[in-house]
């Protein structure tokens, strides 16, 4: 029997879950972001030791599954969020730790620097798989396009606000000032995530029948059920295949405009911040249409996951031939809307992710959405490593840089063509038990 009591989130509640978000962001780009010029730029270290740093942090993300198994056991992701949250921020202090001990001891500064990102990497695996599966769980099927649009923006806000405060407080700068800021970050992100947490599982999330199952032969078992699902295995194939595509671009666009059209530093930054910006407008744009149109999971992931991933391909196709053709092509206008398509189709997968995560064996919300994550992490990591080594590579067999930028970028539309195919594999094999339950008359929307 239902609880009267339990009611669907309300748009101030999915502003709380965003401010966990805005907390997971804020000490993530501090570790990113401003420990990684620190490291290469004062200590003079190797721009390849960072890079080797986050992609550490991103292959640890491979556990994601194991917490939200975790999480199902005892039907509670509150705890698993707040413990991740703290997790994140112990790694992000030892982190800023670590760099400073880099300055004075470089061997065992990085030793404690692999350990720290090793933790950065567990707390955001623990915090970001439960709080996506408290937040499928708790919203209603037509606010669900709006609510991952609004807690993804929440996200990168908190990569721009504590990049820009933090900033201003470094000057001038010492590495006690450095560790003294991360903690304070660490410790109020943790102090928010815990007011906006307080109570809301309680009043929103659905009960359903406790199990014990916590071990790890349990926890095998839940996995193989899982990965037997014929969706949940189509649907983790797509999630890495688009978002290596999707994270293939990050290291080499702007390279790419300086090299290729002799962009200025300054000016290829302001190209990424209009990419940035069409990102944002690509969500917005999702959020709103896809609260209105009330379409349902087939029809969301056939307009907006596959629409964004066909604009990209074709807009990325653009880049290959921008340099060949100079500077008569409109160079801003094709990343701006590059930007556009890659924000639309981004939280659109968020949100069929959120849609499909109780779909299948039950209590397994969890596992499934771990599974989905670690996809996406591990082409994360996977992504900036092989789209700067094939520029590299390919720059070396050719001996020209236009050609081996043009071959990236082609790669990359290559991809997200694949993404197309099994997008549209996953939402033509959805049978209509399948479907999301609709909202009275109105059928429910997906939306990432």
């Amino acid at each position: 029997m239902s609880n009267p009591a339990i009611s669907s989130l309300g748009w101030l509640g999915i502003v709380r879950l965003g401010l966990v978000q805005t907390s997971l962001g804020a000490i993530v780009v501090l570790t990113t972001s401003t420990l990684n010029r620190v490291m290469v730029v004062e200590l003079a270290l190797p721009a390849m030791l960072p890079g080797i740093l986050v992609a550490i942090h991103y292959f640890v993300q491979i556990s994601r599954p194991r917490f939200g198994h975790g999480s199902d056991a005892g039907q509670r992701r509150t705890p698993w969020i707040i413990g991740g949250i703290a997790t994140l921020g112990a790694g992000g202090v030892l982190a800023a730790a670590a760099t400073a001990w880099m300055a004075t001891s470089p061997g065992a500064g990085i030793a404690l620097a692999v350990a720290a990102f090793t933790l950065i990497g567990l707390g955001v695996g623990a915090s970001g798989t439960c709080l996506l599966v408290l937040l499928a769980t708790t919203v209603s099927a037509e606010r669900r396009a709006a609510a991952a649009s609004i807690t993804w923006i929440m996200m990168i806000l908190g990569f721009a606000m504590t990049a820009g405060i933090v900033g201003a407080f470094l000057d001038p700068f010492s590495y006690a000032r450095l560790v003294t800021i991360c903690t304070i970050v660490a410790a109020i992100a943790l102090l928010v995530t815990v007011l906006s947490l307080r109570g809301l599982e309680d009043r929103h999330a659905k009960p359903v029948t406790q199990f014990r199952d916590t071990g790890e032969h349990r926890f095998r078992e839940a996995l193989v059920e899982v990965l037997a699902e014929k969706h949940t295995r189509r649907f983790a194939m797509f999630v890495f295949v688009s978002m290596l595509a999707y994270s293939a671009q990050d290291l080499v666009l702007e390279p790419f405009a300086g090299a290729i059209f002799a962009l200025t530093p300054g000016q290829s930054t302001q190209l990424g911040g209009l990419q940035h910006g069409g990102v944002l407008l690509g969500m917005i744009a999702v959020a709103v249409l896809g609260s209105r149109i009330g379409a349902s999971r087939q029809q969301f992931m056939r307009t907006f996951v596959v629409g964004g991933c066909l604009a990209s391909t074709t807009l990325l196709a653009g880049l290959a031939i921008a340099g060949y053709v100079g500077q008569d092509w409109p160079l801003y206008g094709n990343v701006f809307l590059l930007g556009v398509a890659n924000g639309a189709f981004a939280v659109a997968a968020i949100g069929a992710m959120m849609g499909l995560v109780s779909e299948g064996a039950e209590r397994r919300d969890g596992v499934r959405m771990g599974i989905w994550g670690a996809a996406q992490a591990i082409a994360f990591g996977l992504g900036g490593v092989l789209g700067t080594t094939t520029v590299d590579v390919v720059r070396w067999l050719s001996g020209s840089a236009l050609q081996a930028y043009s071959f990236v970028f082609i790669a990359q539309g290559c991809l997200f063509f694949v993404a197309v195919v099994l997008a549209l594999k996953l939402s033509s094999s959805s049978r209509p038990s399948q479907a999301m339950p609709a909202a009275t008359a109105k059928l429910s929307t997906e939306a990432s």
